[in-house]
């Protein structure tokens, strides 16, 4: 049996849309800016759409498919625009957008390796504690690895790490710690900054730094900080970090001042102490 096929001259909105692989809408959204010219009506008062409409509309679609926006797309149809100056614009959207998928992935693949928070941190930071047994690093602990990779980047935090390790590793500095931090969190009860509390606190947290630093060398961590250096200048460039000044101004904290001046006083005999060495 032979059957005769004679295509339609004209179509409707919906049959051009299926055809070229989009929606009404969005073709009436191409007739609004411009991008398509309406195409006369028929008896019923709708949009019919022939041969030249269709392949006009093929072409904006496989355009827009690749990622050149809209007006771009007109303004290469009206010539007033260069083609390759579109692509060349967006080669270089793409790459930063390639680059971006390219972090996410491995910031999911850290996640899901580490199996925690933690591992949304820079992998310098998770490769440094991903050894620990499960809770030793404390929510707290990865709160400062945070705001230290945010400000100062993943370097920074890397080294800042070996603190989280001696802690860790070592419950008596670990219960230290912990009585120093209630201490210093005592100082927000009313303390007066020239309250002698507040000097012997910052004399306290001074000695059990250098603790942490005796157990750090005695651990050998700094030779895998200094390890540290070389692998971050194989690395991407990181994100732009803030100054310490944008940080100081723009991360809250809820101190007192007795309590900035303990951790004033603190800083002070450690800057004193790397002069006289």
């Amino acid at each position: 049996m032979h059957l005769s096929f004679t295509p339609p001259r004209q179509v409707k909105i919906g049959d051009a849309a299926a055809f070229a692989g989009t929606t009404p809408r969005a073709i009436r959204h191409y007739h609004q800016i411009g991008l398509l010219q309406e195409p006369g009506r028929g008896t019923d008062g709708r949009r019919r759409y022939g041969y030249d409409d269709m392949i006009r509309l093929l072409w904006i679609r496989r355009m827009a498919e690749a990622g050149i926006g809209l007006d771009d797309v007109r303004a290469t149809f009206d010539g007033t625009q260069d083609i390759d100056e579109n692509l060349r614009r967006l080669e270089e959207t793409l790459a930063a957008q390639e680059a971006d998928v390219k972090r996410q992935r491995a910031a999911v693949q850290r996640l899901r390796a580490v199996g925690s928070p933690l591992g949304l941190l820079s992998d310098l930071v998770t490769d440094r504690l991903g050894h620990l047994p499960p809770g030793a690093v404390r929510p707290s602990d990865v709160d400062a690895l945070m705001v230290t990779e945010r400000i100062f980047g993943p370097l920074a935090a890397a080294v800042q790490a070996s603190t989280f390790i001696v802690l860790a590793t070592h419950p008596e500095l670990r219960a230290e710690e912990d009585r120093l931090d209630a201490a210093e969190a005592s100082l927000d009860d009313g303390v007066e900054p020239d309250d002698p509390r507040v000097e012997e606190l910052a004399a306290q947290r001074y000695a059990h730094l250098k603790e942490i630093e005796h157990a750090i060398a005695a651990a050998g961590l700094e030779a895998a900080e200094a390890a540290l250096f070389e692998r971050a200048d194989d690395d991407e460039e990181p994100e732009r970090q803030m100054s310490a000044y944008e940080a100081f101004t723009k991360m809250p904290y809820d101190f007192s001042p007795a309590r900035l001046r303990c951790i004033e006083l603190a800083g002070q005999l450690l800057g004193r102490e790397a002069a006289d060495s």
